[in-house]
């Protein structure tokens, strides 16, 4: 009998594309992986995954076997859920993926609440880019999703993915002590070109939303330094080595040599929780969700200095 547990460890090789990357998400050591997808080859005699470069590719009848995943997943989630809605509480494991600045942010005090108040609930925390989190939730891997979008760079949400909002993050820009905007109660966006930028790598929702924010006020941004923490990219605007545009939430307290400058318009980010259509009625789902948007006003007025 194939052992769903193994079943789910190659269905997340699938999803992540390494070994790695899927032991973080289900929270496991890659040996641990290795060995749960080592034993459904020996159960099923195939050979299930095959070396490629430095990853690994699935081969037909492992493509097979996670297209019997997902729908055994689907099965027991529905189980689970009606479960869980008979007793009427929140209970088992949910899994939570969010994106970086939430999940220092936002989700330590939501987590905590959820299990002061919800012992019975197992929730686990694993940090995810936005786009990345919303295709993790349409494929069954995570449970709720945190993410956000910009006004420029709506989020999508495919189908059977329900979402909530969550709440605005503002957006600030932050420039050297002595730069020219320093000491201005507002900076225009046309006034933005001839800047030298730092900003999170292509391919970020952030970095894509500048791009395209400046193109349309008539400047090409230089990017001269990026980074993938906003905490790094304070770092290098506090040694004078550009300007950027950082969202509060779990920004932090600005070093010495930092000045914040409103924008105008100021940016903003809209934040969702997602969560798959057929698990809507599991409290755990509903509950969480109820969490996130009511510690969202106190988290979003600690403005950070």
């Amino acid at each position: 009998m194939l052992d769903l547990q193994r079943l789910r460890a190659l269905h997340a090789v699938s999803v992540h594309g390494t070994v790695g990357a899927a032991a973080t998400a289900l929270g496991y050591t890659p040996s641990a992986v290795s060995q749960q997808i080592a034993k459904l080859e020996r159960e099923t005699r195939t050979v299930l995954l095959e070396r490629e470069g430095r990853g690994v590719r699935l081969t037909d009848e492992a493509l097979q076997l996670v297209s019997t995943a997902q729908e055994l997943m689907a099965i027991v989630e529905r189980a689970e859920t009606e479960l869980e809605e008979r007793r009427g509480l929140p209970a088992g494991r949910l899994t939570v993926a969010a994106f970086a600045s939430a999940a220092r942010g936002l989700m330590p005090g939501v987590l905590a609440d959820l299990a002061r108040r919800h012992p019975a609930l197992d929730t686990r925390l694993t940090e995810v880019d936005p786009h990345l989190s919303v295709d993790l939730v349409a494929k069954g891997v995570v449970d709720v999703a945190v993410a956000h979008d910009w006004d420029i760079a709506p989020l999508p949400a495919p189908e059977g993915v329900e979402q909530a909002v969550i709440g605005d993050d503002l957006c600030d820009l932050l420039v050297p002590a002595g730069h020219r905007f320093a000491g201005r109660t507002a900076v225009r966006r046309e006034e933005l070109g001839g800047e030298r930028w730092i900003c999170q790598p292509p391919g970020r929702v952030c970095h894509e939303w500048l791009v395209r924010t400046l193109r349309a006020a008539g400047h090409e941004p230089e990017v001269v330094h990026q980074a993938d923490e906003n905490p790094t990219l304070v770092a290098l605007v506090a040694a004078g080595l550009g300007i950027a545009l950082i969202p509060r939430l779990g920004r932090g307290p600005l070093p010495e040599g930092v000045v914040e400058v409103p924008l105008d318009p100021m940016p903003v980010r809209h934040l969702y929780a997602l969560w798959r259509r057929g698990a809507a009625r599991r409290p755990a789902i509903a509950e969480t969700v109820r969490t996130l948007q009511h510690h969202w006003p106190t988290v979003s007025a600690h403005r950070p200095r």
